[in-house]
């Protein structure tokens, strides 16, 4: 079985951190989210993997590399524009032959991994296999129609009446069989080919398509909130160390990662809490549910719940929270009450301010 994750999005809910940055190396709990996907495939017995990619090509590939470090063996697939998930599949058909394969989109997030539906795939051998949860907005998603028994009837994509409230997790399941459905569908209304209408055509051709409803934790990280409701959920599950330098003055309460080379004087730290290799928290406070990453600073100011992508400096910055700070960012201070706000902001920011 092979892997083929797709890699190629643009990222445009996480602007404008994705105007300079893959939306799937945004890193939750000081690692690419990418990653993850790539170790969940790895410790589910898939080491062939193909990533599509985009316009992020050269980042993707310089910071994944040949797969070796995770003990697999990567073979890029490049994607000219998002043109729908089952594009993906078309362009990957010399690559993928006839072995069964697995589709993970790499900015989702499953706990627990993806094993066991590997295994039952394995051993069930349907021709298509399709992860499904509940969600609150499921016209956000590919929406997924099981009858009474549990069998699946119909799905459709970003339905504007969903007939149910069963998502299609970024998690799928093919035999070769789906390369006759890629290539008989059509572009839907969004100009894309939809993998939904191509499990569609399976079902309508009488394949086996089986679902999984997964009551465990997903999340699809394309958007700030959710991005870092994963990075809190990694954290908890963290184990604590303290190989960097902590100061006597200092205080490090629950579950708190000091990396080597970072400094710690006079502050507190209340975790889950991740500090970066090289970076400095003085005279600070950084409470639950935030990872700082590497080569940053953090001077006299309050943080929680928060991502600090590396590079960044925060100086007497009074209070940040539920927040995501981009690479080399420097956030500081009034020296006095502004009369008027200054502000220099990339594309498509959201700013929110107290007057």
């Amino acid at each position: 079985m092979k892997a083929l994750v797709l890699a190629g999005g643009t990222g445009s809910r996480l602007r404008p951190i994705t105007h300079t940055s893959a939306k799937q190396l945004v890193p939750v709990a000081n690692k690419p989210v990418l990653f993850y996907g790539i170790e969940a495939l790895v410790a589910a017995g898939i080491t062939e993997l193909g990533i599509v990619t985009g316009d992020t090509a050269a980042e993707i590939e310089a910071t994944v590399g040949d797969g070796s470090r995770f003990g697999a063996r990567v073979t890029y697939l490049p994607q000219e524009r998002p043109a729908g998930l089952a594009h993906a599949v078309l362009i990957a058909r010399e690559w993928l032959g006839n072995d069964d394969f697995v589709m993970y989109l790499g900015d989702n997030f499953v706990v627990g991994g993806i094993t066991e539906l590997v295994d039952a795939f394995r051993a069930e051998r349907p021709d298509a296999g399709i992860m499904l949860t509940k969600v609150g907005d499921p016209s956000a998603f590919g929406v997924a129609e099981l009858d009474g028994s549990g069998r699946v009837v119909r799905l459709e994509e970003k339905p504007a009446e969903p007939r149910s409230d069963l998502a299609l997790v970024g998690v799928y399941l093919f035999s070769p069989a789906v390369h006759e459905a890629v290539r008989a569908i059509r572009p839907s209304g969004r100009g894309e080919l939809e993998i939904t209408d191509a499990i569609q055509w399976l079902l309508d051709h009488g394949h086996a398509v089986t679902p999984t409803v997964i009551d465990g934790y997903w999340k699809d990280t394309g958007n700030v909130t959710d991005m870092l409701e994963v990075n809190r959920s990694v954290l908890e599950g963290m184990e604590p160390a303290r190989l960097g330098d902590v100061d006597a003055d200092s205080e490090l309460i629950g579950r708190v990662r000091v990396e080597a080379g970072a400094r710690v004087e006079r502050s507190r730290i209340v975790g889950p809490v991740v500090i970066g290799s090289g970076s400095v928290v003085a005279d600070s406070y950084v409470g639950p549910s935030t990872s700082v990453d590497s080569s940053c600073v953090i001077i006299g100011s309050e943080l929680e719940f928060s991502i600090v992508l590396s590079g960044s400096r925060i100086e007497h910055a009074g209070r940040i929270e539920g927040s995501l700070i981009g690479r080399g960012v420097r956030v500081t201070g009034a020296q006095r009450a502004p009369r008027a706000h200054r502000l220099v902001l990339g594309d498509h920011s959201h700013v929110q301010i107290t007057s």
